[in-house]
């Protein structure tokens, strides 16, 4: 399972779920999706996502093994 942080990173430059869809190229719902771990990004969007917030891609996103 990936895990991420977006809505906290989202939080901390008051963006909404729309301004971060608008700034990496995609649908509100699936920054929803990612958000609800619903969706795990491609590594493009991933790292899109890491850039729109100028963090290392490991601060946002962190890979979890299910037992």
């Amino acid at each position: 399972m990936i895990k991420n942080k977006i809505a906290v990173c989202r939080a901390e430059k008051k963006w909404t779920q729309q301004k971060l869809a608008d700034e990496i190229g995609v649908s509100r719902q699936t920054i929803m999706a990612m958000e609800n771990y619903k969706y795990n990004p491609s590594l493009l969007l991933a790292f899109k996502v890491s850039k729109a917030f100028d963090k290392e891609i490991t601060d946002i996103f962190e890979y979890v093994e299910e037992e």
